[in-house]
């Protein structure tokens, strides 16, 4: 094949790879966030939350979910209890949305959980409550 034959460009090629590598990124994110999780390291996982790794210097920015929540979220007496194990179940993203549904299993429970990952910058949050978004077990 000669520079004059070669195949004409599709965009979708390209829009494909990006979403791609969008979709890596995002899920090593919220893995990262996760192994943060089970080995304990609370400062590690807020860090990754909220894609910040300066939120010491800064507290004030994070008062509406500050470490000490956090921290009670997600440590031992948190409603998961003691995270040991997680497996990724599935991504979702919704229509026109600037993040990522990533739906897990932790500790083997029946109840998936289910968070939201921004594209942008990769800080992880709750489901907004307009996100309407039925998760079977």
């Amino acid at each position: 094949m000669t520079l004059f034959e070669a195949k004409e460009y599709d965009p979708s090629v390209e829009k494909r790879r990006r979403m791609y590598a969008i979709a890596g990124l995002v899920l090593a994110a919220f893995f990262a966030f996760l192994v943060a999780i089970e080995h304990k390291d609370y400062e590690r996982a807020y860090t990754i939350w909220n894609a910040d790794p300066n939120w010491k210097q800064h507290p004030q920015k994070y008062a509406g979910y500050n470490f000490g929540t956090f921290e009670l979220d997600w440590g031992p007496t948190g409603e998961y209890g003691e995270i040991r194990s997680h497996t990724i179940r599935t991504a979702l993203t919704p229509k026109n949305s600037s993040g990522v549904v990533v739906i897990s299993m932790i500790n083997d429970r029946k109840v998936p959980l289910a968070l939201w990952v921004e594209k942008k910058d990769r800080s992880i949050t709750f489901l907004p409550p307009t996100l309407n978004i039925r998760i079977e077990p």
